[in-house]
């Protein structure tokens, strides 16, 4: 069905009007992504990028050239400066490719058909997107009273068609960090593979440890990490999509591999084809343009805000579910059912997150949310408290 040319006016106009549906971070009042507004450089790189197809590196070669560096450059971050991998979307697509990774090691090498991973009950919901495409089974650790990997029952469900242990670094509801070192000694007693799934973690953990947190490692530092995930478009302030996958070893994406016959390279390893090479362009410039020493400064400015929030909440009553480790805290408050407080806080302008495990109110303190806004979520929280 044919239909007609619009003017450009008139396009502008209609998606204009389908943004105003949308929320701005630069309100300050989204409270509970993982996400934020990009840096303006970060936004100016991608744009010249978005012609560049790294699905077809042999076209693009100045392009994956950048992916290249951009991985080489997250490795040194994650103390591996020869590590492998990609830019890819997102954790999601990062954790699916670890996955299956994994799988097909095992199945190479230890003969594995009908896989289980095992992972925390905080794991992040991408791993039930992995397990349901590759016909994985899960096998689910609970939680010990720090709401972290409990290890005393992990060596107890391995078996013999165990492909990959997972552990977080900055769990998605409450910013936790699994015991990745313990993780380690066990990936490497049973010789199974071991993904961190950092995508929240990873561009905040090693600039609040040099800055003096007391963070436990979680990176290629330790033997028995196979893989790790990680989103510049999280903290790393580079546009969406921007994730990254990285691997020890080039084995990891060498049996992921398969035949593309008619494009410039003859063998691909990642989920998508096309991919777009504005994202790793859009990453290498704000990596090169902000430095270790910008990332740490925007870091601590998060705990900053983490900590001045954390004090007025317990100030005004309310109760935290754990002591913060990263940018995220998670409360409630005695007398007031957390739904009810999120639908007040709503009727407000404030959009927060509930989480689930336990179920609490879920803060994000990313760039996007100032000190001013913070202050002004504080007045109305006591006020809300003032009606209950």
């Amino acid at each position: 069905m044919e239909y007609e040319s619009i003017a450009k006016e008139k396009i502008l106009k209609k998606l204009e009007d389908f943004q105003k549906y949308d929320y701005k971070y630069s309100d300050g009042r989204i409270l509970g992504s993982m996400c934020t507004s990009a840096h303006p450089f970060a936004k100016k790189i991608f744009y010249k990028f978005l012609d560049s197809n790294l699905g077809d590196p042999g076209l693009f070669k100045g392009t994956k050239a950048i992916e290249k560096e951009v991985i080489k450059s997250i490795g040194v971050l994650l103390s591996n400066e020869n590590a492998y991998g990609n830019v890819v979307t997102g954790g999601t697509e990062a954790n699916i490719m670890a996955i299956r990774a994994a799988r097909n090691f095992a199945r190479k090498h230890k003969n594995i058909e009908n896989g289980e991973i095992i992972l925390p009950k905080s794991a992040h919901f991408s791993f039930k997107k992995a397990t349901d495409l590759m016909n994985l089974k899960i096998i689910e650790i609970e939680l010990d009273d720090n709401y972290i990997m409990d290890l005393s029952s992990i060596e107890d469900n391995i078996s013999s068609n165990t492909i990959a242990i997972v552990g977080i670094a900055g769990t998605t509801e409450l910013g936790l960090i699994d015991p990745i070192e313990e993780l380690s000694k066990i990936a490497i007693k049973y010789n199974i593979y071991l993904h961190v799934d950092a995508a929240f973690g990873g561009f905040s953990i090693p600039f609040l440890k040099n800055s003096g947190y007391n963070l436990p490692n979680f990176d290629f530092s330790l033997k028995g990490v196979s893989s790790i995930s990680i989103d510049p478009h999280k903290m790393g302030l580079a546009p969406i999509p921007s994730g990254c996958i990285l691997f020890r070893e080039k084995e990891y994406l060498d049996v992921m591999a398969v035949n593309s016959p008619y494009l410039t390279t003859k063998k691909q390893s990642t989920i998508v084809g096309t991919r777009l090479g504005a994202s790793a362009a859009a990453t290498l410039a704000i990596m090169d343009y902000l430095g270790f020493r910008g990332y740490e400064k925007i870091a601590m400015e998060l705990m900053n805000n983490t900590k001045f929030l954390k004090e007025n909440l317990i100030k005004d009553g309310y109760v935290l579910t754990v002591e913060p480790q990263l940018n995220i805290i998670s409360f409630n408050h005695p007398n007031i059912d957390t739904y009810d407080l999120a639908n007040e806080l709503e009727k407000k302008g404030w959009y927060v997150s509930i989480s689930s495990c336990p179920v609490s109110i879920r803060i994000v303190l990313m760039k996007h949310i100032k000190k001013s806004h913070l202050k002004e979520f504080i007045l109305d929280l006591r006020e809300i408290n003032k009606n209950y």
